[in-house]
């Protein structure tokens, strides 16, 4: 009689119901990228969608990839600090339209975020830390 191979074995076994489930850190260049992405996603927000959109490409970032490494989480964090800055501003910019003065203000933060964010993407390509100015921190 010939002999069987043996049986393949047998696949891990999943994680039980409930636990977290484990996250790969990125690499290096990897985290640079999508940090540099960051930066340059809120400045299209700002830009393309009409001013108020400038958080949402670095929140989204923030929640996908926070765990991912400590050079994204801490770009994110701040491009979303300063989005969320640069909205209380457009929004103050609004209001203040009634005096027409709103619209230097507008146009104000809206230089300071194309100018920023240029300046934040070029150093997360880099591989470089980079902390806005001008910025509250509502995310620690």
């Amino acid at each position: 009689m010939s002999e069987m191979p043996p049986p393949p074995p047998a696949p891990p076994a999943a994680p039980p119901p409930g636990a977290p489930a484990t996250v790969t850190a990125m690499s290096p260049e990897d985290q640079r990228l999508w940090a540099t992405l960051t930066h340059i996603g809120g400045i299209l927000g700002v830009i393309v969608f009409g001013g108020g959109f400038g958080w949402l490409m670095p929140l989204i970032t923030f929640l996908a990839m926070k765990d991912r490494g400590g050079f994204i989480r801490e770009h994110t964090k701040n491009a979303l600090n300063f989005q969320i800055t640069a909205l209380i501003g457009l929004v103050a910019g609004a209001f203040l339209t009634a005096i027409l003065i709103g619209f230097l203000v507008i146009v104000a933060v809206v230089v300071l975020v194309i100018v920023f964010g240029i300046i934040a993407a070029v150093r997360a390509n880099k591989g470089e830390m980079y902390e806005y100015p001008l910025t509250i921190k509502f995310i620690k």
